[in-house]
């Protein structure tokens, strides 16, 4: 199969706003080229870092009005809801602390949200936040990128159709190691943050990685988590946040599993890995090499599917952008979360009724078993490796 995905594109219909994502940040640019790959919404007001020379200078360098440049987020959201030419949404990519106060601000003038995940740093938080987007009937996205990615809507449709059985046992990792050495010390902003419990919230490794893990398993094989046991790890000189964590689990089927989060793993880049076993087989995934999915069925030879060359079905396959053996990962994985956004968004301002397909990106319940996730585990850690309901 050597096609890629016809064009999709009928020029920008929509403008969204950024909270965060200043000069010298990392995941706001990302967003921002995510957002652009497939040309259905424009820049247009943002609020892009406390330090107002960096704003002024990310938002001259974005080709944003002065006046649309703004000083807080509570005051973009204010004003941006004033206007006639409004944004359509808003992107948050500040770090966790901040999700909060940034993410009710919009929702409050009526403005749609995409939050970076964690979703919050208290579960009380994350429940507001989705009570008050549904009350107000406005699209709240949660950017888990992986699940965006062709292949992980496969898989989620091998387990939907039961090709692999009940599930029976999940193992998933994600491994790394760039806080092995102190870089938080070292003048590493990322490091500085994440290992402060004032704007990370009450779990690093956990809650920076371990959300991914409890999201990608909840999409792809429909569990809940019905309880947990966990062991935080602060590996590190004088870090009082985790940067190793070991989770067991039982799932609402009565399925265990362990999850495992590292950033003191030696040798590891961003190695996210699950394997999810049923009675009629297993499938099996690498983020690293994240264009295939390995199948195993009980007493059938094991095959290993090829994003690109292989039959995906129908949904997954829609997300395919480029032919076989050129890979497909990080950037577009998230792009393709924001192309069903921002098509929902259109749909709903048309007044249609939105599908099930529609809403295939992560919402804010997801974002709020995922901060219920993080609690719980530190609760657990904190009791001395108990299990605790969920």
């Amino acid at each position: 199969m050597i096609e890629g995905t016809s064009e999709r594109n009928a020029g920008i219909k929509l403008r969204y706003g950024m909270v965060g994502g200043g000069i010298g940040g990392f995941i706001g640019d990302v967003h921002r080229k995510a957002i652009a790959m497939d040309s259905l919404a424009k820049l247009q007001a943002g609020c892009f870092s406390r330090d107002w020379e960096n704003n002024k200078a990310t938002g001259t360098a974005m080709d944003i009005q002065q006046d649309r440049i703004y000083r807080t987020f509570d005051e973009m959201a204010e004003k941006e809801a004033a206007r006639p030419d409004k944004i359509d949404f808003v992107v948050i990519t500040v770090p966790n602390v901040s999700h909060y106060p940034a993410a009710k601000a919009f929702l409050t003038h009526g403005i749609p949200v995409v939050c970076d995940k964690p979703f919050t740093v208290e579960e009380w938080q994350a429940r507001e936040l989705a009570d008050l987007a549904k009350k107000k009937n406005l699209l709240l996205a949660l950017t888990y990128t992986y699940t965006g990615y062709p292949i992980i809507k496969h898989a989620r449709e091998l387990v939907r159709r039961g090709e692999i059985g009940e599930i029976i046992y999940v193992n998933a990792e994600y491994p790394q190691e760039w806080l092995l050495a102190p870089a938080e010390k070292q003048g590493s902003k990322q490091a500085a943050w994440r290992t402060d419990p004032a704007i990370a919230g009450k779990a690093n490794s956990l809650g920076d990685l371990g959300s991914h893990l409890e999201n990608m398993i909840s999409y792809v094989s429909g569990l809940k988590i019905k309880k947990v046991c966990a062991m935080l790890d602060n590996i590190g000189e004088d870090r009082v946040l985790d940067t190793n964590a070991t989770v067991m689990l039982e799932y609402d089927n009565g399925a265990k599993g362990v999850y495992w989060t590292s950033q003191v793993a030696a040798g590891y880049d961003n190695a996210l890995k699950f394997r999810i076993f049923g009675t009629k087989g297993a499938i099996c995934w690498d983020q690293e090499a994240c264009n295939y999915l390995e199948l195993r069925r009980f007493g059938q030879p094991n095959a290993m599917l090829s994003r690109g060359k292989d039959p995906l079905y129908p949904h997954a396959q829609s997300f395919s952008r480029i032919p076989s053996g050129h890979p497909e990962g990080y950037f577009e994985g998230l792009a393709n979360i924001y192309r069903v956004y921002t098509a929902a968004l259109l749909k709903q301002k048309a007044g249609e009724k939105l599908t099930e397909e529609d809403l295939d990106f992560p919402d804010a319940e997801m974002g709020l078993d995922g901060v219920r996730f993080i609690g719980k585990c530190v609760e657990s850690s904190n009791l001395g490796a108990v299990w605790v309901n969920l």
